[in-house]
């Protein structure tokens, strides 16, 4: 590989905001924050949310309270009782 060209990767602690939920992992995103992790300053990247947080994968989707563009069709242009 080329020197120079690629960027610093190193240990990164992400943490979600919604939940509080933190994991070690290594990255190429940096932040002025840090925290100390087995005596060495790692940063501290906050994510809004994650796979811990995100309804898609906690499995608490909302119900969608009406139909979608097909059911408006049939509502405008179906047969009139």
């Amino acid at each position: 590989m080329k020197e120079g060209i690629h960027p610093d990767y190193h240990k990164v602690v992400f943490v979600d905001s919604a939940t509080g939920t933190e994991w070690i992992t290594r990255s190429t995103l940096t932040s002025s924050e840090t925290r100390e992790i087995d005596g060495e300053n790692v940063p501290l990247v906050r994510l809004e949310i994650s796979s811990v947080s995100h309804p898609f994968w906690t499995g608490h989707l909302r119900e969608a309270a009406r139909g979608g563009k097909v059911d408006d069709f049939r509502r405008r242009y179906g047969k009139k009782k």
